[in-house]
């Protein structure tokens, strides 16, 4: 079987390590292939090979799809027996038609690629690709990987499909390298909703739970020991000791580590081999269909991919609890973070959509009692106020009666309890779901989980400039100078600075337009355009500026790819984090610029008559008839609901659009064949490929900025997130299901970055909504008359507008909007409201931070009851590892009855 002890690590780190390894086939005690059920010892392979006449070896243990019947449902080769752990996919262009439709010689099988043109670059890149993959499955073979080919082919292409599975010597074997979690001792599985606790005490049904078959049992672990194999609940059955999951990180990182070329180059791994163009796809299998069977079956007997359809991907289930074990079972513990993350984000916008749906409703409510929208409304041709433009005429204040009725519903002191309100709930949240993060990683096993020393890149090895020795695992690779990268990075930043003003210019571009549809509204002579010309002209430039948004965030998101590469990061985190970096920063000012802009900026410049400031020829913009406010919710829903509704279609549609091309490639193979029945590896084959959470988190998080930094200006936001989280949910679902290749399940204990621009957003908001609050509200104004002069805020109106000057002769003794004298002066109002203005921000600051920082106090990272658990779990993993048997029986004797992992039967808990 296998080698063993240091024979074995030395046959692998001389395959997987040493990149001096020519890539020849180990061949003592070693795997071989697979044929029909049987092994082929490689020195069969080695003499078969002298009989190839230069074949390529790996194709004589192959024949095209067999007849034969499984003998056992799921993903095994065709003995029935053995796993299929990964899939290698590549396709070969045929030189000549094929004989036998689809079935191919022992000893032909590849000589339709042999060029015929040796200098022809085409010819020898083809020719290196084989190479590549022969020397590349030979290395497979030597480290105990079986293998099973199958082809589909026509006669212009012929479609390859490598099977791989990883025997138990192997999966042994790397479980302890990796430092794989092995089941200690059954517990009970807690309910990890505290809806549902909530509900449970008091006695209330609960509609959203269900139950859902095949639950993974929870297990207190610790490291995997091959020494103390027999101390590990189920170590006796070794077809489901290790989880499909496991079994694919197994071979997923044997299949990273091998080398098949040579050291000067670094060409090692199966992720520089697609980029290279060897291979167009590797993945693992899913489960089996996800489709219900028609004939009536038991919830049990349900596939995990049939599971995860039935009760969680549908749209009928999006008020059911998701069933996160049962994600991170098929998925693995990183993606199953990310909808832990976003189903509870969407459980806490529940409150806040709530508060802000009752606060928008008490708006419409107490529309009646607005003292000085009734003054506005009644007040007749009292208030001739000066042109809004240089060509527009003098207008009356009760022209705009309708929209300072309105501009209340966004403008009132709950609009203010509101965003104090919103302050405490987003870092509340936060804080709430770092106790959740910490349950669940420990859950899930993750808690101590440290990314292990990450090997670099492909891109990065393949465009390194020179080699240098790894000071943690003293093995030479690819190096790239870091005064060379802080330079480039530099760079990059310019470039990013550039994009920014870029923005900028489309921003001022918008602001333009916006004046000159007004212009055009009050020519038309029109009363009703004349009147709404602001509102018009608002909407019609938050049209055009969210088509604007949209394009720059694609190009822009290009663009970043490119200079992240251009910077050379060693590893995988290291270039995830710079990309969301640099993606994050250009998107927050692409989408956050215009409300900022119409929030803190628009109407400060306007001047007054005779003096007006002017942009490029044009009076700078004043805030509309209902107040900069009213603009700003406009703005807020138009940019925000209508991104969410463009990504839902996209979501919807592109998936399908990708997978039609993809079965459509496949089908032209199959031919006339495309009656067949496809294989599990034809079917996901035709699939789209994983393409990460990136975009994911980056809608999440940008809809978390509009939902706490501008919530004072927009109550119904969080109404809008809550629908809109809705049916992402179940988006993300099916496309993960159902759409997607099935991705090779990832570690994690946290959303990583993330949530630290999460924090760094929740903080901004309460600076941002005190200065909303401050400057653009007229909350303080209000509320300092009221001090002052009237409590009922009588005479409001007529106290905030000034008379024009007197040397303006066009319309004499016309008002406008400030707190003025007659020769354009502020008046004492003026300065007492901005130091009102400066104090409140500093008072609301100061209280918010604080309670904030009492709240982080209080609320601690890890609940109690979960120290107490990993305390438990430490002592069993003591207990199992420690060399006194006597002590693990002892533990044994009073813990719970062993149960092998996978199976659903009940178990007792310790107490």
């Amino acid at each position: 079987m296998l080698r063993k002890g240091s024979e074995l690590v030395k046959g692998d780190r001389e395959v997987l390590l040493d990149l001096d390894y020519g890539g020849e086939a180990q061949t003592t005690e070693s795997y071989g292939s697979l044929q029909n059920g049987g092994f082929i010892p490689p020195r069969y392979l080695s003499a078969a090979d002298e009989d190839m006449d230069g074949d390529d070896p790996i194709y004589i243990h192959c024949n095209t799809r067999s007849s034969q019947p499984v003998p056992q449902l799921g993903n095994y080769f065709r003995d029935g027996r053995t796993k299929i752990d990964f899939v290698l996919v590549w396709e070969v262009r045929s030189r000549r038609k094929r004989r036998g439709k689809g079935k191919s010689d022992v000893a032909g099988e590849e000589r339709e690629t042999v060029p015929t043109e040796e200098s022809s670059r085409s010819e020898r890149r083809k020719a290196q690709l084989e190479q590549w993959r022969e020397k590349f499955v030979q290395n497979l073979e030597s480290t105990g990987l079986v293998m099973e080919k199958e082809e589909t082919a026509n006669e212009k292409k012929t479609i390859h499909f490598l099977k791989l599975s990883a025997p138990w010597d192997v999966l042994v074997y790397y479980a302890e390298e990796l430092c794989l979690r092995a089941p200690l001792q059954a517990q009970q599985n807690l309910d990890l909703n505290t809806s549902a606790q909530v509900l449970r005490r008091l006695c209330i049904p609960n509609a959203m739970t269900e139950s859902v078959p095949n639950r993974p049992l929870d297990y207190y672990t610790c490291a995997f020991r091959k020494s103390k194999m027999n101390r590990f609940l189920g170590c006796d059955n070794h077809e489901t000791y290790f989880t499909n999951t496991q079994r694919h990180r197994i071979v997923y990182e044997i299949l990273a580590r091998t080398i098949y070329g040579k050291k000067k180059r670094a060409e090692v791994g199966v992720d520089r081999l697609i980029n290279e163009g060897a291979y167009t796809a590797a993945f693992p299998l899913h489960e089996g269909p996800f489709q219900l069977p028609k004939f009536e079956i038991r919830p049990d007997e349900l596939n995990q991919r049939q599971v995860l359809y039935h009760y969680w991907a549908r749209w009928c289930k999006w008020y059911k609890y998701q069933p996160l074990d049962h994600i991170r079972e098929y998925f693995g513990e990183k993606i199953a973070l990310y909808f832990a993350w976003l189903g509870f984000y969407t459980a806490w916008l529940l409150p806040a959509a709530v508060v802000g749906t009752l606060v928008f409703v008490s708006g419409v409510m107490s529309m009646g009692t607005n003292t000085p929208a009734k003054e506005i409304c009644t007040s007749g041709t009292i208030y001739l106020m000066c042109p809004l433009c240089n060509t527009c005429k003098a207008w009356n204040m009760s022209d705009i009666c309708t929209m300072a009725k309105l501009g209340y519903l966004f403008d009132h002191p709950g609009t203010v309890l509101f965003s104090v309100f919103m302050s405490f709930w987003a870092v509340t949240f936060l804080e709430y779901w770092k106790r959740k993060m910490a349950t669940l990683a420990h859950h899930w096993d993750c808690m101590d989980f440290h990314e292990e020393e990450e090997r670099p890149r492909p891109e990065f090895a393949a465009m390194a400039p020179m080699m240098e020795q790894n000071p943690v695992t003293g093995v030479k690779e690819p190096y790239f100078p870091e005064k060379t990268r802080l330079s480039r990075m530099f760079t990059g930043s310019m470039v990013i600075i550039m994009m920014l003003c870029v923005v900028m210019i489309f921003l001022v571009t918008v602001v333009m337009c916006r004046g000159i549809i007004s212009v055009m509204m009050f020519h038309t002579g029109s009363p009703v355009l004349r009147t709404e010309a602001g509102t018009i002209a608002n909407i019609l430039s938050s049209i055009v500026n969210l088509g604007l948004i949209l394009l720059m965030g694609r190009v822009y998101t290009a663009l970043a790819e490119q200079l992240t590469k251009w910077e050379m990061h060693r590893t995988q985190t290291q270039y995830d984090n710079a990309f969301i970096f640099k993606v994050f920063i250009f998107q927050f000012v692409n989408f956050y610029s215009s409300p900022f802009y119409v929030a803190f900026f628009k109407g400060r410049f306007v001047g007054y008559p005779t003096n007006y400031g002017t942009l490029f020829g044009m009076r700078n913009e004043d805030c509309g008839p209902g107040g900069c406010l009213i603009e700003l919710a406009e703005q807020l829903f138009i940019i925000m609901v209508g991104k969410q509704i463009i990504n839902n279609v996209q979501e919807f549609i592109i998936p399908k659009v990708k997978a039609w091309q993809q079965k459509r490639t496949l089908a032209k193979v199959l031919g006339g064949k495309a009656s067949h029945e496809p294989q599990r590896w034809e079917e996901d084959y035709q699939l789209v490929e994983c393409e990460g959470l990136f975009e994911e988190y980056l809608e999440m998080v940008l809809q978390f900025g509009f939902i706490t930094i501008f919530v004072a200006a927009f109550p119904l936001a969080p109404l809008f997130a809550l629908l809109n989280n809705w049916v992402e949910i179940r988006l993300d679902a099916h496309k993960f299901v159902c759409e997607y290749r099935r991705p090779v399940a990832e570690r994690a204990q946290n959303i990583g970055v993330w949530f630290n621009i999460l924090e760094a957003l929740s903080h901004l908001s309460v600076i941002a909504n005190a200065f909303l609050i401050a400057f653009t509200s007229d909350f303080l104004p209000r509320l300092l008359y009221q001090y002052k002069f009237n409590n009922d805020l009588h005479g409001y109106i007529n106290f905030t507008l000034a008379y024009a000057p007197l040397n303006y002769t066009e319309y004499p003794m016309c008002r406008y909007k400030a707190f003025r004298d007659n020769t354009g002066n502020y008046t004492l109002f003026y300065w007492e409201l901005l130091a009102v203005r400066l104090g409140f921000i500093i008072a609301f600051e100061h209280v918010v931070f604080f309670v904030l920082r009492a709240i982080d106090w209080i609320v601690p990272d890890v609940p109690e009851s979960l120290e107490l658990k990993i305390k438990r779990e430490r002592y069993l993993a003591k207990q199992a590892l420690a060399e006194n048997q006597e002590a693990l029986l002892v533990s044994r004797g009073r813990g719970a009855v062993p149960a092998t992992p996978g199976t659903s039967s009940p178990v007792n808990v310790a107490g």
